[in-house]
């Protein structure tokens, strides 16, 4: 059976495009550990992950938090990259514009993977952790958690593309 069209477009239309995975490989929420100092993606990463089974509220979060109890998807992210030095806008439209853009194959810790149908800004942003994982807050009646985009024919079918935010300073 051949791909849709819209798979085939997908950057990860064949399994050997997909970024660090390998056919025995599962996706895992845990980051590796390095005797280095960690990159500020895998700060922000490690940061985001931190707050898995925190609710989901509309508008929630901050470079100190929490908010509300919770975080929305683009609080989630401005909070995960304030710990690596990097000063992001609450609104996933404009984190859309905040950093470099960065090819599916090329994906690391922390990148922002963006989605949502359309042309115009995307509507949902996620924390990228490895293996086509990310870590999102996302929706009202939900929490934070990982979930395999990748793997999603939700989210590949809405998939627009990732960022990657430049700290500030790079001695953090």
């Amino acid at each position: 059976m051949s791909p849709s069209p819209a798979a085939s477009s997908r950057p990860w239309a064949t399994p050997s495009s997909r970024p660090s995975a390998t056919p025995s490989s599962r996706p895992s929420a845990t980051l590796s550990q390095q005797p280095d100092r960690p990159s500020p993606g895998q700060t922000a990463a490690a940061a985001a992950l931190r707050q898995i089974g925190r609710p989901y509220v509309w508008g929630g979060g901050s470079t100190a938090g929490p908010t509300g109890g919770g975080f929305d998807c683009s609080g989630l992210a401005l909070h995960a990259w304030s710990r690596a030095g990097a000063v992001l806008t609450h609104y996933t439209g404009s984190q859309f514009r905040q950093g470099r853009r960065v090819p599916f194959s090329q994906l690391q810790a922390g990148d922002l993977v963006f989605f949502g149908g359309g042309t115009g800004d995307p509507t949902h942003v996620g924390v990228y952790v490895k293996d086509g994982v990310m870590v999102h807050a996302p929706k009202r009646g939900d929490v934070v958690k990982t979930t395999d985009f990748a793997a999603s024919a939700y989210y590949r079918s809405r998939y627009r593309g990732a960022v990657r935010p430049t700290p500030r300073t790079a001695t953090r």
